[in-house]
C-alpha cells in the first residue's frame, strides 16, 4: 500500500507540473483554464487506471489511450525538464536587461531634470536684470510657463507604455513571458509527440536481427559455429495479435539456428486470454531443439498454466535444470519473481554436480542474477529483461538495476549477453533500442 500510495504521489506530482507548464501558464482565457482544471486531472487518473485495468483484466480496452498517453505524457516531462535551464537563463537575461533600462532612463530623466533646473535658474536671473526695466511680473510669467512645459521628473515616453520592472513586457505591451510559455508549451508538445510517433513505429515494426560471436575455451571441435537464437520480452497482451509472434518466429527460422533460447516473458495475460497468440511457437524449427525459461511476467499471468502451454507447443521448459547437447551444457533457472511463488532459480540444482569439461550456456531472464551463477563456472548467460531500456533515456535508470543493459558484458567474471527483446511492455513505444531477435555464434578457440 506504501508504494503504490508513493506511485499515486508522483503521479500526481509529474500532472500537476506538466498542468502548469503546458495549460496554466500559457491560456488566459477563463474558458481554456476551466477545461484544464478537468483534462489535468482526468489524465492523472488514466495512468493508474490503466495499470491496473489491463493488469487485472478489467479495463483492457484503457490499453491503448492508456499507454500512449503514459508514453507522450514521460517525453513532456523529459522535453520541459531539458527546456527549464534555457527558460531560466532567458528570464534572467530579461530580468537584467529591464534593470539596466530602467537605470539608463532614470539617469536621462535626472540629467533632463538637471538642465530643466539650470534653465529655470537662468531664466530667473534674466528676469532679475530685466526687472528694473520692466518689472517681476513678466519675469515669473516666463518662469512659469517654462516650468509647465517642462515638469520636474516626468519622462518622455507615451502615457499608456506599460511598465517592464520585470521584464515581463515590452514597449509595445507584448507579454514577454506569455510568448516564453506558449513557444515552451508548443515545442516541448511537437517534440514529445514526434518522438512517441517514432517509438510507435519502431516498436510495432519488424524485430532486428543482432549478430554476435563469442569464443568457449571448453567449446567441442563438433560444436564449432553453433548458432544460439536468442529471443526475450515477446509480451503477448492486450496490444498484440497473432501476427506479432508469426513475425519473431519467421525471423528465427530464418537463421536456422541450432538451438532457440526463449528467455522469459513471453506472456501478459492468462493462457485463456492469450492463447490463440502464442500457437505460432509451435512452428519454431532448430537443429537441438528450443527451450524456454520464465520470466517475471509469467509469475502475474500464471506460470504453471503457462509453463504446461509452452511444453505442449513443443518448447522445452527449463526448470532449474540443464540439458547435454553434443558436450555442450544448456542450462536454465527460474526468474527471480519465482520467489515469492516458491518458484525462485536455484542454480545448484541447475548447474551443480556437472562435468565442468563441458561448456555451459545458462539462459536466466535477469542479468542480474550473474552474480549468483559466478561460483558455477558459467560460460555464457543470454538474458532479456531490460528491453534496452525501450525508452531512451529510461535506458540510464536500469542501470542502476542490471549490469548489463544491452549487448555483451561481463560480470564477476561471467560472459553476460543481454537481447533487446523482441516485443514492448506497456507503451508500444521504443526509442533507443529497437525490438531484436539476436543469433550468438559459438566458436572453438
Amino acid at each position: 500500500m506504501v508504494f503504490v500510495g508513493l506511485v499515486f504521489i508522483v503521479i500526481g506530482l509529474i500532472h500537476f507540473y506538466l498542468w502548469k507548464r503546458l495549460l496554466k501558464d500559457p491560456i488566459r482565457s477563463r474558458w481554456g483554464r476551466r477545461a484544464a482544471a478537468v483534462v489535468a486531472p482526468t489524465l492523472a487518473l488514466l495512468v493508474p487506471a490503466t495499470l491496473i485495468g489491463t493488469r487485472t483484466g478489467h479495463a483492457e480496452w484503457l490499453a491503448w489511450p492508456g499507454y500512449l498517453w503514459l508514453a507522450l505524457m514521460f517525453y513532456l516531462l523529459v522535453t520541459l525538464i531539458l527546456l527549464e535551464i534555457p527558460r531560466a537563463v532567458v528570464l534572467r537575461w530579461w530580468k537584467l536587461r529591464s534593470r539596466t533600462q530602467e537605470n539608463a532612463r532614470n539617469e536621462t530623466d535626472g540629467d533632463r531634470a538637471a538642465t530643466q533646473s539650470d534653465m529655470r535658474d537662468s531664466v530667473a536671473l534674466k528676469a532679475g536684470i530685466s526687472g528694473h526695466r520692466e518689472g517681476f511680473g513678466n519675469a515669473a510669467e516666463m518662469a512659469g510657463a517654462t516650468a509647465e512645459s517642462n515638469p520636474v521628473g516626468v519622462q518622455d515616453r507615451p502615457a499608456d507604455q506599460p511598465g517592464n520592472a520585470d521584464g515581463e513586457q515590452r514597449a509595445d505591451g507584448v507579454d514577454r513571458r506569455l510568448v516564453l510559455a506558449r513557444g515552451m508549451a508548443i515545442f516541448a508538445g511537437l517534440t514529445a509527440a514526434g518522438i512517441t510517433g517514432y517509438g510507435v513505429k519502431t516498436a510495432l515494426g519488424a524485430p532486428q536481427l543482432d549478430r554476435f560471436s563469442l569464443p568457449l575455451a571448453k567449446l567441442p571441435r563438433g560444436m564449432d559455429q553453433t548458432r544460439l537464437a536468442v529471443v526475450s520480452d515477446i509480451h503477448l497482451g492486450p496490444l498484440t495479435g497473432t501476427r506479432h509472434l508469426e513475425r519473431i518466429v519467421d525471423l528465427i527460422n530464418s537463421v536456422q539456428a541450432d538451438i532457440v533460447c526463449v528467455v522469459g516473458d513471453l506472456v501478459d495475460g492468462s493462457v485463456a486470454e492469450l492463447g490463440r497468440f502464442a500457437a505460432p511457437l509451435a512452428d519454431i524449427e532448430s537443429r537441438h531443439g528450443a527451450y524456454f525459461v520464465t520470466g517475471n511476467h509469467e509469475y502475474y499471468s500464471g506460470y504453471e498454466p503457462w509453463v504446461e502451454e509452452v511444453s505442449r507447443l513443443g518448447v522445452r521448459p527449463l526448470r532449474n535444470e540443464r540439458v547435454e547437447i553434443n558436450g555442450l551444457d544448456l542450462a536454465g533457472v527460474n526468474d527471480l519473481g519465482g520467489t515469492q511463488y516458491g518458484d525462485g532459480p536455484d542454480f545448484a540444482k541447475a548447474l551443480g554436480d556437472r562435468d565442468s569439461a563441458r561448456p555451459v550456456v545458462l539462459m536466466a531472464h535477469q542479468p542480474v542474477v550473474a552474480h549468483d551463477a559466478a561460483p558455477f563456472g558459467v560460460d555464457l548467460q543470454v538474458s532479456g529483461h531490460t528491453h534496452g531500456g525501450q525508452m531512451a533515456p529510461f535506458n540510464l535508470l536500469v542501470k542502476l538495476q542490471q549490469p548489463v543493459v544491452s549487448g555483451f558484458g561481463t560480470v564477476d567474471g561471467v560472459p553476460v549477453y543481454v537481447t533487446n527483446g523482441a516485443g514492448f511492455w506497456g507503451p508500444p513505444v521504443r526509442v533507443g533500442a529497437p525490438p531484436q531477435v539476436t543469433v550468438i555464434e559459438l566458436r572453438t578457440v
